[in-house]
């Protein structure tokens, strides 16, 4: 349905514009082709190579792509699919968008003190986020003095002083919040928690907030555990695979050669998604003849082009089928179950008018699901963030474990749930301790180790940094990585809280915009990349991450470091740690040897299999190729750390989203051709899409009755009632596109000013982004109109409907 033109649209009103926070937009190149019906092949192959050579050069193209993702190099920092077994992996074991990101960090650019010098704070934040990106890695520390309009070298030790002049001087710990990235080793992410407890506060805000959260409340309330039960091996041995709410063949591209590997084998699969995406339609390996030269791997079986926000209801009648037709384990169910009754009570009340307005199938395509399924012996369920970013995304997930409850499909081979990260280190962050609210027992391990008694009360989750920020009751912010800003919901509210900070600090590798969103005091601190060798006074050093399948192994550079003043994530944090808790005698107020830890990683693991459970041996056990799989009990053995000490198997109304007359359901999402909110180009190329990002994707039969035209300009309004404002992003084109009636698609992080600050899911705080209500309104009409106003609901005002596990999880996810 999408125009298979290649002609630019004409020029008009939108074409070049300057979006507050975004700098200037130049939609002017913009070109729409039909979107593509296979994912990868040699074009895949061509952009990898034409990206990387023309950033690193031939040189440190081989030296890093060679030894991405093998047992020997370092983990990709882009997606956090697991690896194969070392003796099974290829030479070229990475995809399309690890080339890019390893093509981004590895850089030859550089942004000196010169460049600093160059361009005031002003000046930088005029320009786009992708020309921010290509000015290349920051080699030294910079710092923002107040009052100042550029950023100025400082030297290390001053950096760390001045943090810990900020962070003394508060009058409560919980007045400084530390966010942290998913790309931060477990080795960081130890010893940042460990500081952060015991300076004294549990603001432990991470990007899971953002994406995964509810999988973890999910899952964690329903098995036990808030992690995945299986195995890439269990990928190529399941006979049905469930792809719900993800896009892997952007988001997750190494994905496509697992599923290959399963539908080699007789596996089955199910694409449920409101677009048709090139990745789930067919595979072109590259590294296989047949990819090259062939038809390649056809990959969905069933492709249900859901309406957005129907995956409740689906699911549920889903089950109402099984139910009907008897198609239940009943000795899985009745060992390993609690709930079964009250949910089949339920579910065989289905209103099937309900279901239909819900997802927009027909019950001949949701029988022919649940028939797949009901005829599968070994199912897996992947999904990201098209459930996770709803209202009620932990109701729709608890609904997803309730199937592979009821048909036996946890804690066998090639079945179970398989929620797909969408960074490199998030679930291993989490497993380290960056948790606002970690169970008691991780604390208590903490005081048995460290000799001090952490802080029990819950810190500041995403949503409420972004409201303790915003009402003065935070006044310091520390990034661990990540582009804060961009991140987060709700834009405009989220830069006016950064900037009321008295200082924001940022551990990164290149510039980004929460750089140029700061406090009175700003500080950027040049940390090194993973394709970088790191070496410290005890000799050379390795970090340890962790899969979506909870797979957790070493990662080594093999790069020099952009440049002599770079120092990793673990020095920079330690060495703060250090200023900060000094006494007068020099000693730390609690005794810990911060030096120790930042010259020698290996005493951090040590304290690391002390502390996390499921890391005892550490040090030896990640040190062997392809390192070690953490303990899963639902997995293992069939054991449920529950209430019940079962499977919970749950009950949930399904609520239909209404969205008015003359009004859209709005997903944002991604283009090909970025990672996260870090952009590497403008080519969405499986969606046909070139050369533009403030696009609005459209079913041409809305385009028509809306009264609008392909290509017009737009922007994108929604009203919140909870504040009754009028949030804006401004300048949109119109591109028709196959997804459902009713609904529209748009690229993140342009789009998330529309997502207002308190809409989030029930249970987890996680934002709403995949479920806003917008209306089109012609472009500039509402440029200078109303914005968010900073009025939204105080901190902690979502803990009535917050999840508390009960009992605690004994694995941190």
């Amino acid at each position: 349905m999408s125009t298979s033109s290649s002609t630019p649209h004409a020029p008009g009103a939108g074409d070049a514009q300057v979006v507050a926070g975004f700098g200037v937009q130049d939609e002017s190149g913009l070109e729409v082709h039909a979107p593509k019906d296979a994912a990868a092949g040699v074009t895949a192959v061509r952009v990898s190579m034409e990206r990387a050579l023309s950033h690193m050069g031939p040189k440190r193209t081989g030296q890093t792509l060679l030894k991405l993702n093998q047992a020997d190099g370092f983990d990709c920092m882009s997606c956090a699919w697991p690896d194969p077994d070392p003796d099974e992996r290829h030479a070229a074991e990475f995809c399309e968008n690890g080339a890019k990101a390893v093509a981004e960090e590895a850089t030859r650019a550089r942004a000196t003190p010169e460049f600093f010098a160059r361009h005031s704070i002003a000046d930088l934040d005029a320009h786009d986020e992708y020309w921010l990106g290509q000015q290349g890695r920051i080699t030294h520390p910079m710092v923002k003095r107040p009052g100042g309009t550029h950023y100025e070298q400082i030297g290390w030790d001053d950096a760390f002083a001045l943090v810990a002049q900020h962070l003394t001087g508060l009058d409560s710990p919980d007045e400084a919040i530390f966010y942290t990235s998913g790309r931060a080793s477990n080795e960081s992410a130890f010893v940042y928690q460990l500081f952060i407890r015991a300076f004294g506060t549990n603001n432990l805000p991470d990007c899971s907030n953002m994406c995964h959260e509810s999988t973890s409340v999910a899952l964690a309330e329903s098995i036990g555990i808030g992690k995945g039960s299986v195995s890439l091996r269990d990928i190529y041995d399941a006979e049905l695979i469930v792809i719900a709410g993800q896009n892997p063949g952007t988001n997750h591209p190494r994905m496509l050669s697992a599923l290959e590997i399963a539908k080699r084998r007789g596996a089955k699969i199910i694409s449920i998604n409101p677009l048709r995406e090139a990745g789930l339609v067919n595979f072109r390996n590259p590294q296989k003849p047949r990819g090259v030269v062939g038809r390649g791997t056809p990959i969905a079986d069933l492709h249900l082009p859901i309406r957005i926000n129907g995956d409740l209801a689906l699911f549920q009648a889903i089950g109402h089928l099984l139910e009907q037709w008897g198609a239940v384990d009943s000795a899985f169910v009745e060992q390993y179950t609690a709930g079964y009754d009250a949910w089949a009570e339920h579910v065989r009340a289905l209103d099937w008018d309900v279901v239909a307005a819900a997802t927009g199938l027909s019950r001949e395509q949701i029988e022919e699901a649940a028939r797949m399924i009901a005829d599968s012996d070994a199912t897996i369920y992947c999904w990201a963030m098209g459930l996770t970013q709803h209202r009620n995304a932990v109701a729709t997930i608890k609904e997803v474990v309730n199937l592979a409850l009821v048909r036996g499909d946890i804690g066998k081979r090639g079945a179970g749930v398989c929620p797909v990260r969408g960074h490199s280190n998030v679930q291993g962050d989490r497993t380290m301790g960056i948790w606002e609210k970690a169970p008691d027992h991780f604390l208590d391990a903490l005081q048995a180790e460290f000799g001090f008694d952490p802080p029990r009360e819950h810190g500041y989750d995403t949503v409420d940094a972004v409201r303790a920020l915003r009402d003065g009751k935070a006044k310091v912010f520390m990034g661990l990585g990540g582009n804060f800003v961009h991140a987060v919901s709700d834009t405009d509210v989220a830069a006016e809280a950064l900037r009321k900070a008295e200082l924001t600090v940022h551990v990164s590798t290149k510039i980004n915009r929460s750089h140029l969103t700061h406090g009175e005091t700003a500080l950027i601190l040049p940390t090194l990349g993973r394709t970088e060798i790191d070496v410290r006074a005890s000799g050379p050093q390795f970090v340890t991450v962790e899969d979506s399948m909870s797979s957790v192994h070493a990662s080594r550079g093999p790069l020099e470091p952009a440049s002599p003043e770079l120092r990793s994530e673990t020095a920079i944090v330690c060495g703060i740690a250090r200023a900060t808790l000094r006494q007068d005698d020099g000693s730390d107020v609690h005794g810990i040897d911060w030096d120790a830890m930042a010259e020698d990683y290996g005493i951090i693991r040590g304290h690391i299999s002390r502390v996390v459970p499921g890391c005892e041996d550490y040090e030896r056990k990640v040190d062997r190729p392809g390192g070690f799989v953490l303990p899963h009990p639902p997995r293992d053995s069939r054991t449920f750390r529950t209430t019940s000490g079962k499977g919970e198997i749950a009950v949930s109304p399904i609520e239909v989203l209404h969205v008015p007359d003359g009004h859209l359901l709005l997903q944002t999402l991604r283009s090909h051709d970025q990672f996260n909110t870090t952009i590497y180009g403008l080519s969405d190329r499986y969606r046909g899409i070139e050369d533009a990002r403030r696009v609005v994707m459209v079913h041409p039969d809305d385009v028509a009755a809306l009264g609008w035209n392909e290509g017009d300009v737009v922007d994108l309004v929604t009203h919140w009632e909870d504040d009754d404002v009028d949030r804006v992003a401004p300048g949109f084109r119109i591109v028709s596109y196959d997804t459902p009636r009713g609904t529209a698609a748009a690229y993140y992080p342009e789009t998330n000013p529309l997502v207002p600050l308190d809409s989030v899911a029930e249970h987890s705080n996680t934002p709403t982004s995949k479920s806003v209500v917008i209306r089109l309104v012609p472009a500039s009409a509402t440029r200078d109109g109303e914005g968010a106003d900073g009025t939204q609901d105080a901190t902690e005002s979502d803990t009535e409907h917050r999840s508390r596990p009960n009992p605690e999880p004994l694995h941190l996810s």
